[in-house]
């Protein structure tokens, strides 16, 4: 990758490790979905002034059946599901399992018709995947019920997929922009659920309203315009290689800063979730020795 590249593929590792710690805290305080709102309400009233300054709403808009695709793929299904499983959940463990996305992304790649074939290598990779998501939910989820599981899950593919959207169907459209529209939207879609609740909110303590903030401000706004860049900048498998990184914030934070065990399941499903993502996302040699296809993109 460019140093551009690398650039911001290290600095979305970092500011996409933080959100599980910030939900964490703010679940605690607020309903779910006063947090997908307010998140949402906060990342849009920064990148919808720039993007109508800009003149790229009008532009943006023709493109709207792919950006409410892109819109469900990526913030109105995930994130309340996201906050939903993490009142049951550590952030942690929510990390880790989200770690899926690059080897889930391989498989919708694979299945969307991408150039790039399953190798040995990513096939390995995938296996490798499977089994450390089977240790973690062998060891890491006593008393746990399955539908914080299956919310995670879901969250998985959404986030596998919503890439595929951008560079297929909107490369025409401004980062800031669609993420100012699907931001708009969300917040449209939980306002009557999210609205009637802002009470709970008001009487949140200072510690879970500055993490809604630093949530809706940093991990949302700055980042999507930052995660656009970089799926331009490296294609969309790679940009989810981020996901590698993230885990290992996420579990730091979770253990440093909410008291959270480091257990036998995140010490062994860490590292095979890992390399199997790594594997699974690897470039097939003859892919390699073409020019970067996917950098390409816009």
């Amino acid at each position: 990758m460019s140093r551009r590249g690398w650039a911001l593929f290290l600095a979305m590792a970092v500011i996409w490790g933080v959100p599980y710690l910030l939900v964490k805290v703010a679940v605690g305080a607020m309903p779910p979905v006063v947090v997908v709102f307010g998140r949402c309400v906060l990342g849009a009233a920064l990148l919808l002034p720039w993007t109508v300054a800009r003149g790229q709403l009008r532009p943006a808009l023709r493109h709207w059946r792919a950006l409410l695709l892109f819109t469900v793929l990526e913030m109105t299904a995930p994130w309340l599901l996201l906050a939903y499983a993490e009142q049951s959940l550590s952030s942690s463990l929510t990390g880790l399992l989200v770690a899926a996305v690059p080897f889930v992304a391989a498989l919708a790649a694979r299945l969307a018709g991408e150039e790039e074939r399953l190798t040995r290598v990513r096939l390995l990779g995938m296996g490798l995947g499977v089994v450390g998501i089977a240790v973690l939910l062998g060891l890491d989820v006593d008393g746990v019920g399955p539908l914080p599981l299956l919310a995670v899950a879901l969250v998985v593919v959404g986030y596998a997929t919503a890439p595929l959207v951008v560079t297929r169907a909107l490369p025409d459209v401004p980062g800031v922009a669609a993420s100012a529209i699907a931001l708009s939207v969300t917040a449209v879609v939980y306002a009557p659920f999210a609205v009637p609740r802002l009470d709970e909110a008001a009487r949140a303590p200072g510690r879970a309203l500055l993490a809604l903030a630093t949530l809706g401000v940093l991990c949302t706004a700055v980042a999507l315009a930052l995660f656009f860049a970089l799926i331009r900048e490296v294609g969309p498998q790679r940009a989810l290689v981020i996901t590698f990184l993230n885990p290992a914030v996420a579990v730091l934070l979770g253990v440093l800063l909410l008291d959270e065990p480091f257990t036998l399941g995140l010490a062994l499903g860490l590292p095979l979730v890992v390399l199997g993502c790594v594997l699974a996302t690897r470039r097939s040699p003859a892919r390699a020795e073409r020019p970067d296809v996917d950098a390409a993109v816009p």
